[in-house]
This record gives C-alpha cells, structure tokens and sequence, in this order.
C-alpha cells in the first residue's frame, strides 16, 4: 500500500471520527444506549470518575445535587447523565444546571430528563440539581465520562437512593412510634419523629426524623435518666449524613462509637431535615452489659459542629415507660405521650403566670401608683394591699412550680443546661423575700432606708433572674420551627420596658410640676391607665404563651 493511500485512509478515519464525535454534547440520539458513536468499544478498567449525591433518600419534589468528580490527575471532555430507575432503567425526574459546562437534553420525549456538556474542554468537576419524582421507589445516576474520542467509560452508577419510606402508618401496629405531638406524621417539617421495630431474623430498624443542622439520635436506656444509654445518631457533617453508633456516661457526655454496622440505610438532608432510616444487625446494648427487649426510649437533637454532637438543644422526648421492642401487641407498642409531661407544662404555665403577670404588675403598684391609689383599706392604702396580695400569690405559685418540677426531676435529668440551676436561685430569693418583709422596720425607724433598698434590688435581681429563667425554659419546649414561643416573650419584654420607660418619665416629670398626660381628664389617675393598658397587653402576651405551652 503506497503513501498516498495510507494518507487517504487516515484522513478518512479521522472524519469519521470526527462526524460521529459531539463537541457541542447535542447526543440525544445515545440517550437509550447511552454510547457514544466513536467507532470504539468501551474501556473495561475501572473509570477515573465517580457520581456522588447530596441525599441517599428523597421524597417527590425533593432536589439533589449530583456531581460528576474525575479522579487526581483525571479529567473528561465529554459526558452524558441520567437518573433510572434501578432494575427496569427507565429515565426518570428532571435536571437543573447553573454551570456553563452543562446543558440538558430532551430524552424518551421528556425535557431535562438527561444532561449533557456544551464544549469538549477538559473538564475535572460538574454539578447539577436533580428533581425527584414521584412513584419512583429505588433510583441511581448512571453516566457515560468521555476522555478522548477512542477512550471512554460507561454504564458509571452513583449509590442507589430511595424514595422515603419513614411513615407514622404502622406505629402502634409494627413499630414503636415517639413524636413532638402524638400522631404527627415525619412528612411535616416541624414534626420531631422517631420509631423502631425488631425484626424476626433479628436486628432492629431504626427511623428519625426532624428538623436540625447538627444531630438526631436514639437512645435507649435502663431509666429515664441519660447516662448509661445506647445511642444511635444521624448527625450532619460536611453536607452528608453519617450514621453512628455512641454511647453516655453517668455524666451525661456521649462517646462516638463509629459508624453502625449496616445492612441498608436511607439518609437526607433536606430543607433543613434530617432524615435517617436504617436497619442494624446487632443487639441493643447498654454500656453496662444490659442487654434485653425492655428499654426507656429517647429521641434528642442538637448541634454537631465538625460532626462532633454537642448536648441537645431541647428537652428530649422519652417515652413515659419502658417500651418491650420485641414483637408485641398493640397496646405495648403505641405511640408514648407528647414530648413533654403534664408536670413540665405546669410547671411552664406557673412561673408564666407568676413572673408576667402577678409579679409584674405588683412591682407597677409599689412602683408607680404610691400617689394615685394610696386610700385606706383596713387600714392599709390600696397599692400596698394589692401589691402584698399579688406578690403573694407570686411566690406561692414559683414555690409550687419548683415542687412540681423538682418531683418530676426533669431539669436535672434531660442536663437542661443553666435553666435549673437559674431557677433554683429564683426559688431561694423568692422564698425569703416576704420574709424579710415581714421584718421590715417602722417607716420612721432610721434603718428603714437600708430596707426599701435591699427589697427593690432584691425584686429587680429577681426579675432578671426569672426573665432569663423563662427564656432559656421556652427554648427547651419551643419544638415549632420558627421558635415562636421566644420570640413572643421577646416582644413581652420589650413591651414592658416600654411601659417602665413611660412611668419613670411621667414621675420625673410630676416631680418638676409637669405631666405627659395633662390633655386627660384630670379626675383620672394617669398612672393607673398607663397600668391598665399594661395588665391588658400583658394578658394577651401570657394567653398566647400558655396556649404555645399547651402545645408543645
């Protein structure tokens, strides 16, 4: 064969190379057999690429990132991805892409069913946005990375994922159940969901749900104090989920234990959710040996910076007795009460009612109304007895929200950070505030100065201490996502200092022969309307609180 005619067929060869190649990546004609048209078989070594996915489970409508990495020192020109079906391959959910690199293509007549690159540079990373489907139970990408016309990979799978399956169908029947609200389904971004059920060949599936950034894990213990409990933890880092396998001390730190042994695990992140759904093969164990079918339940949550769990940020829902995961009746398995005891609430509703309302407003009165309500009543004026009444009523209402709780033990035992600690020195200034009343000197007696100002800063120290009590209290049974109840005892405070802010100007300026509320009708007492706007705002603060409480 002469020179000329080697020339010739080279020449032809590489045309035909050229014609059957798409720089500009329009290769909806491969979109069945996903092979491109490059007179080349495929590469049969393992490919230097990989398909990850920001969430292994996915609910329809959800949106999961897929990215196509090259491996160091890898790159690819080409590409063409698709999500299908697992077993019967069908081209499933729709792409998005933001990256100049990346086009979608109309395939099986359905529009952004597959991507595709716009240029045959060298490319090292590609990441679109897949919208999940609805009906598709088991899904996985598959890609074909081109590195050159003649060498190219194909039939490149990520992990498969699943459509979610976590459901409060079977709780009461198959499987225990524990929610923020009995019955809410994990469906609902603010319902905090968990549930396990043994199976016959042995192990356990494990299922959580809720809204966090950080962790939700399972406890499992011998009583309803943390400490000596066996966890299982779902907990967020760098984007993914990883499911581990921890354990708590009796000072209530928790030890990462690595991650769970397998069978199969259905995780995602999405919209600020965690959801994790697994099934483990190995017993139940607590850290001191125990190992039975009879457990306290626990579901917490918390922050994981670096994908190191920190202590939960609310109080952990337990289930209000041992729960026998062993294949049980119905009645054994229903779901537990809500997540907090009727003890809590009250507890919650008490010191609400005492240090909102009948504490704030019998401060007003020793504060404000002196002047305006100082007529006698048996033999005393009209502030003092209102104001003895309600602070009365105050501290009897914090002594017996302190009983309640304390008989409960559950500010000690869920670790809820300073709450109980600020509550106990609440309790203990309170107590001896009336106390002291009861001894306090003549209004002549020249000690009496030092009297009046050890009872004002006591009260004042007081109320901050409460104030900052009620605050920390809500944000531990705050289980809305918006954490309402907070914000709402924002607004209260804020409304107070308001109020505060009114009289002592009114007062200054009383004392220097001016008033604020001199257009008013002068037979009116303007402090005591300042206090009645005050008491009526404040009901409306403390009603929309209780009912928050009731709630959660």
């Amino acid at each position: 064969m002469d020179r000329f005619t080697l020339l010739l067929l080279g020449i032809s060869s590489f045309l035909i190379l050229r014609v059957h190649c798409y720089p500009n990546g329009k290769v909806n004609v491969a979109c069945e057999s996903m092979m491109p048209n490059h007179r080349a078989d495929p590469q049969t070594s393992q490919a230097p690429y990989s398909i990850s996915v920001s969430n292994t489970v996915f609910s329809p409508g959800d949106k999961i990132t897929v990215t196509l990495q090259a491996n160091v020192g890898s790159t690819f020109k080409g590409f063409l991805l698709q999500a299908q079906t697992v077993g019967g391959n069908a081209i499933v959910g729709s792409f998005d892409v933001s990256d100049s690199s990346a086009q979608t293509l109309q395939c099986n007549n359905m529009v952004n069913s597959a991507v595709s690159h716009t240029s045959a540079t060298s490319k090292t990373r590609i990441s679109v946005v897949w919208t999940a489907p609805s009906g598709s139970s088991q899904t996985l990408f598959r890609a074909t990375f081109v590195q050159s016309a003649p060498i190219f990979w194909t039939q490149v799978e990520s992990q498969a994922l699943l459509q979610s399956q976590i459901s409060n169908d079977t709780c009461g029947t198959e499987k225990f159940c524990l929610s923020n609200s009995t019955g809410c389904s994990p469906a609902d971004a603010s319902c905090f969901f968990m549930s396990v059920a043994q199976l016959s060949r042995g192990g356990y599936t494990l299922e959580m749900s809720g809204a966090s950034d950080g962790y939700v894990a399972i406890g499992f213990s011998d009583d309803k104090i943390m400490g000596n409990d066996d966890i299982y933890i779902c907990v967020l880092n760098a984007g993914k989920i990883y499911i581990e396998r921890g354990s708590s001390t009796i000072q209530k730190t928790v030890n990462q234990n690595g991650l769970v042994s397998l069978q199969s695990n259905a995780t995602s992140f999405q919209n600020g959710v965690i959801k994790c759904s697994f099934t483990i093969e190995n017993n139940i164990r607590t850290p001191d040996g125990n190992s039975n079918s009879s457990y306290y339940v626990f579901l917490a949550r918390g922050s994981a910076p670096n994908g190191i769990i920190q202590k939960h940020n609310q109080i952990p829902l337990i289930s209000s007795k041992k729960v026998d995961l062993s294949p049980v009746s119905q009645e054994q398995l229903s779901p537990s009460s809500s997540a907090f005891s009727t003890s809590a609430k009250v507890h919650g509703a008490l010191m609400l009612i005492a240090w909102m309302t009948t504490g704030s407003i019998g401060m007003l009165f020793a504060r404000y109304l002196k002047g305006s309500a100082k007529s006698l009543v048996f033999g005393k004026a009209v502030w003092f007895q209102v104001h003895q009444a309600l602070m009365g009523l105050t501290v009897a209402a914090t002594i017996i929200a302190f009983i309640i709780i304390f008989a409960d033990s559950q500010g000690w035992k869920y670790g809820a950070g300073a709450h109980p600690h600020l509550g106990c020195i609440v309790m203990i200034l309170s107590f001896f505030q009336p106390i002291i009343a009861f001894f306090r000197p003549d209004p002549k007696d020249s000690r009496r100065m030092y009297f009046n100002v050890f009872h004002a800063v006591n009260a004042l120290v007081i109320k901050v201490l409460a104030v900052a009590t009620i605050f920390l209290g809500l944000q531990l049974m705050d289980t809305t996502t918006n954490s309402w109840l907070a914000k709402v005892m924002g607004g209260f405070v804020g409304w107070e200092i308001l109020i505060i802010i009114i009289l002592e100007v009114n007062s200054c300026l009383i004392k220097r022969g001016a008033n604020i509320y001199e257009v008013l009708d002068k037979e009116l007492s303007k402090e005591n309307i300042v206090v009645s706007v005050y008491v009526l705002v404040n009901l409306a603060f403390l009603i929309a609180l209780l009912v928050g409480i009731g709630q959660s």
